[in-house]
């Protein structure tokens, strides 16, 4: 059986006065958004807002392999992001995750379908 990773990652973008939101509702509303969710390689772009902190927008953002993650920081739309992230003087945090699809049968139990 051959597995298959995928790589996440967790960006929490951090500002003043509800840039953050900003910042995501604009990458949503210039098709940007769109745009990379349509790359080869994307399985998800999805942005959370925090319920500890307003000011934290989270992207969540899951790509098939490091090869497709090079590709999309090559692209126009990485000079779109980082104008933006410019634009509302944004901070950043990053978190990478490995994935591992398997699932305990010990947390089976634990998950409502």
């Amino acid at each position: 059986m051959e597995v298959i990773m995928s790589i996440t990652v967790n960006l929490r973008y951090k500002g003043r006065s509800g840039a953050a939101k900003k910042f995501a509702e604009e990458m949503v509303s210039s098709g940007t958004v769109d745009k990379i969710r349509s790359e080869a390689g994307n399985l998800k772009y999805e942005y959370f807002q925090s319920l500890d902190d307003p000011e934290t927008i989270l992207l969540i953002d899951s790509w098939k392999d490091q090869e497709s993650i090079d590709v999309h920081h090559a692209s126009p739309m990485m000079k779109t992001i980082m104008e933006l992230r410019e634009k509302y003087d944004l901070h950043m945090t990053v978190e990478r995750y490995i994935s591992d699809d398997s699932m305990p049968e010990s947390d089976v139990d634990f998950i409502r379908k």
